[in-house]
């Protein structure tokens, strides 16, 4: 059972862990638990209908619409009652030119006063032991004396210890290339890629036989070594080793492709997918104090991955010469869209605070500075080759290579290029296919885990080309796709079997009914007789996306006050998907109504201290097995809040902590009552199953019993001595983790890995599993197993004269299981088609020197989508409804944004005869095709 009791006093609450000998505690902003900082509580009691079981607002709506310090960027030190109300500021001085050698600055410029307080340079950092963790590679500030990694890339900080000083001194260095001085030429560095990937799938006789070779069934295939700064694979060789089989598989699949039989359709393009900036709403930010007299560091920051900070920075404080005993992390609400997960920002926030002077210093980017620096998505070049069956229609083999410019850090592009190919099928069955990815390295600014992880590039590549393919085949467009659409039970490109039901189907069904296609010959025709000089098109897409990453992990703590109040604690960031107030409703499934108390970015965890080592995705079946002997061992700790992964992932360790309260706490509470007085009272007469229970209108009820309200049970439940509390953490490997654990005399299998109880008022107990049933590290190759399908159709418009587009409707059909809050999900459809609308048309970015890394692009020069540009009073969607009430619900915030994009493209081609391989399509390339 139990090794361990942990007291949960405040002070204990607080303590997060020592790491790398000093204490790290966290402090969230907006926690009403932690009313050091803030009296009012910014996150409101949800407003629930318990008839209709459906909340009224987001429970951080009313702070955000009040304009309360939600977000770290409206944090000032006089916010903070023990910080110094003096607020110090700093900027970083990027580099505009990445071909020569860096030979310093000149701050001449800076005339009466305005030198700052405190120039940072690499030379101080070597001094002072200052560094990035190893995730981001070396030189935080640039050394003279090299030529910079990527374009922007920070040489200074300069601090002020006043604003007026600081904020003028910004002006009059902005956009002066002048003031960097360079030497000789050297061309901008070459470098190996990032990372590469490559998997071959040759599938059996029919979609359901076992693969002849896959990555899930053999092993994805990895290069031997690098030539000319590209992978070179192996030898193929039949019956060699596993990788040499699988290049063989692909060799010969190749020639087939080179020579293909009479009857198969073979279409060769080239499609370009571009950089993005993710425009989050909050541009990246941190203001920190150190007090040297302490010994202590506070840092606020906005982050998709507060545990990845929490973890991180006191690695990189402790090996500084700063003296430091505690960190003081506090994780605010952000936006994100993957710009703030795994970010390097709240490092250069760190570093900015160490030299403050005991002044609290705030970090802060402007937007031409947020073009600059912060993370992109990465742009890809794409080569396609697709074989069709002429008289079936059907998908013979498909081979791909995807390039995905990784920029001048590494970050995620070796997993986002993974994702990109492992992605690309998006709804299709491949029979047999090869595809391979590398992301290289370049001068471009960083790119990152931006929305749509490298599917939203090779998705929408794929339906392009399909789209092109039902022209030449002559064939229905919708039908075409029918004919090609994964089934359930089918495999997926990397040979594993996706979870639960395809409906691509049913969306597909949908679309194909609805009056946008339907009557689309009719709508053309009636359109450009009334529009004279303007061109309509109808364009359709379909894909399936993944959510989640294959390591995806997290903790939750539901319990109940003896006030009848319910309380979660959940590790996940809020980044403006609402998670917090999803995770807060799914309480209500099992405990009757909402959490009323609700805490998010929790990195205390010591309650339930698990562990983790190894490298989740490269580890040996063996090593795994060994590892988890140790009863509190997990693959992986904690996720950020990215990959879609809120609405399954998170939710899963939230419901099995509230499931567990109800059937040890209230359910046996309720029984009690139920069963109370002569002849085993009111419920001896009926068949009383757990099965049945059902919260309604004032209460629980099982069976035609008295209804009773959670006071009363929770009363009852403190008296019994019952479960008032569970801390869950689950870990999924594209599977859930599984774990034997023997409460109250019986031993039960749950899906979570590590477990936490408190009964009545005790304190929580850590309860040790009795055996773990981890997913098989093979699993990892799957490469995906959970999606939603979604499909848009499109009617836009060109003007002949100008080739503007004008996009006039489009209609999206999502599947993605029951809905914890439907508004949410509204929400998340509407701003996915917009960021895929602003990708189809407008936002164009270029790489290099003509690129953000100039540091003069904003929102003058880059077109973000406007509400006159989505067609925003006219478009419509629908989700289709779960096949019952048992079905959980979907990660959905990627996947809306990538039909719409090809979609578009289809229409323009449909409306010139064109079809585009570039994105984004603009004016001066349709008119250049009309003219």
């Amino acid at each position: 059972m139990s090794k361990s009791n942990v007291g949960l006093s405040r002070r204990h609450f607080l303590k997060c862990a020592v790491v790398a000998g000093i204490s790290v505690y966290l402090a969230p902003l907006y926690s009403r638990a932690f009313d050091v900082l803030f009296e009012e509580k910014i996150l409101q009691s949800p407003d629930w209908n318990p008839l209709d079981k459906r909340i009224k607002f987001r429970i951080d709506g009313y702070a955000k619409v009040q304009g309360e310090k939600v977000f770290a960027r409206d944090i000032r030190a006089r916010d903070i009652p023990h910080w110094p109300k003096k607020q110090g500021h700093a900027f970083l001085l990027r580099v505009t030119q990445a071909d020569k050698i860096y030979q310093g600055f000149d701050l001449s410029l800076l005339k009466d006063g305005l030198m700052p307080d405190r120039i940072v340079t690499a030379a101080d950092l070597e001094k002072d032991g200052v560094e990035f963790p190893a995730f981001y590679g070396n030189d935080m500030l640039l050394p003279t004396g090299k030529t910079p990694a990527y374009l922007g890339q920070a040489v200074a900080l300069l601090i002020y210890h006043d604003f007026a000083r600081f904020n003028f001194a910004k002006e009059t260095l902005k956009f002066r290339d002048d003031i960097f001085q360079y030497g000789e030429y050297t061309g901008p560095l070459q470098r190996d890629p990032w990372g590469s990937y490559r998997g071959v799938r040759i599938g059996g006789e029919t979609p359901f036989s076992p693969d002849v070779f896959s990555s899930m069934k053999d092993m994805p295939i990895s290069p031997i070594g690098m030539k000319k700064h590209l992978p070179v694979w192996p030898e193929g060789r039949e019956g060699g080793k596993l990788d040499q089989e699988g290049m063989y598989y692909a060799d010969q699949l190749a020639k087939q492709l080179a020579n293909p039989p009479e009857d198969w359709l073979v279409i060769k393009r080239n499609y370009y997918s571009q950089s993005i900036d993710t425009s989050a709403l909050e541009p990246d930010n941190a203001n920190g104090w150190y007090d040297p007299e302490t010994e202590s560091f506070h840092l606020v920051i906005p982050t998709q991955s507060p545990q990845e900070v929490s973890a991180s920075l006191p690695g990189m404080l402790a090996k500084s010469n700063f003296p430091i005993k505690r960190i003081f992390l506090h994780p605010c609400f952000t936006v994100g869209y993957g710009s703030k997960d795994h970010s390097p920002f709240p490092y250069y926030g760190a570093m900015a605070t160490l030299y403050g002077d005991g002044v609290p210093i705030r970090l802060a980017n402007d937007r031409y500075e947020q073009f600059q620096s912060t993370l992109k998505r990465h742009a890809f070049d794409m080569d396609y080759t697709l074989a069709v069956n002429k008289k079936t229609h059907k998908i013979e083999a498909l081979s791909a290579t995807y390039i995905g410019d990784g920029g001048g850090r590494s970050n995620f592009t070796p997993s986002v290029v993974m994702v990109g190919a492992t992605g690309a099928q998006g709804v299709y069955y491949i029979p047999r296919s090869d595809l391979s990815a590398v992301g290289i390295a370049s001068r471009a600014v960083d790119a990152g885990s931006a929305r749509g992880y490298g599917t939203l590039q090779a998705m929408s590549a794929m339906d392009m080309i399909m789209d092109e393919a039902a022209q030449l085949l002559k064939a229905d467009p919708i039908e075409f796709r029918r004919t090609n659409l994964m089934q359930s039970g089918m495999k997926n490109t990397q040979g594993a079997i996706p979870g639960g039901a395809i409906r691509a189907d049913e969306v597909l069904t949908r679309c194909s009914e609805h009056p946008m296609w339907a009557d689309r010959a009719k709508r053309k025709a009636e359109y450009e007789s009334a529009n004279v000089g303007k061109r309509f098109g109808t364009g359709i897409a379909c894909v399936q996306k993944d959510f989640g990453t294959g390591d995806e992990a997290s903790f939750a703590r539901v319990e109940l006050t003896r006030e009848g109040k319910i309380a979660l604690f959940h590790s996940g960031a809020e980044i403006g998907t609402g998670m917090s107030t999803s995770q807060a409703v799914l309480c209500a499934k099992w405990l009757g109504k909402p959490s009323e108390e609700n805490h998010f970015s929790v990195i205390d965890w010591s309650v339930l201290p698990m562990v983790t080592s190894g490298n989740p995705f490269a580890m040996a079946q063996e090593e795994q097995d060994k590892l988890a002997e140790n009863p509190l061992w997990t693959p992986n700790y904690c996720s950020p809040a990215s990959a879609s992964n809120s609405a399954y992932f998170f939710s899963h360790s939230t419901e099995e902590a509230a499931r567990l309260v109800f059937e040890y706490g209230l359910w046996p509470a309720a029984m009690s009552i139920w069963q109370e007085g002569i002849g085993g009272g009111q419920a001896a007469p009926l068949v009383v199953r757990r099965e049945d229970a059902r919260w309604v209108d004032g209460g629980l009820t099982a069976d035609g019993l008295e209804v009773l309200s959670l006071s009363r049970l929770v009363t009852r439940t403190y008296e019994m001595g019952g479960l008032t509390g569970a801390v869950c953490h689950v870990f999924n490997r594209w599977q859930w983790a599984e774990s034997d654990f023997h409460i109250q005399g019986k031993t039960r299998r749950l899906p979570v890995d590590g477990l936490a109880l408190r009964f009545a008022d005790k304190d929580y107990q850590v309860w040790d599993r009795e055996k773990a049933y981890f997913p098989e590290t093979r699993r990892s190759n799957a490469g995906v197993t959970y999606y939603s399908a979604v499909a848009t159709i499109v009617e836009l418009a060109i003007e002949e004269a100008t080739g503007k587009v004008d996009l006039l409707d489009h209609h999206s059909v999502v599947e993605c299981g029951n809905l914890i809050v439907p508004q949410l999900v509204s929400g998340q459809i509407q701003g996915g088609l917009a960021m895929g609308i602003g990708h189809a048309l407008h936002e164009y970015l270029p790489l290099y020197e003509d690129g953000p890394g100039n540091g003069t692009w904003n929102f003058n020069r880059y077109h973000l989508p406007l509400a006159k540009d989505v067609a925003v009073w006219k478009q419509t969607s629908e989700v289709l409804p779960g096949l019952s009430d048992t079905d959980p619900p979907k990660g959905v915030a990627e996947v809306v944004m990538i039909p719409v994009v090809s979609a578009i493209v289809n229409a323009i081609a449909d409306a010139t005869g064109h079809h585009f391989q570039r994105l984004p399509v603009r004016s001066e390339d349709i008119l250049e095709v009309l003219s």
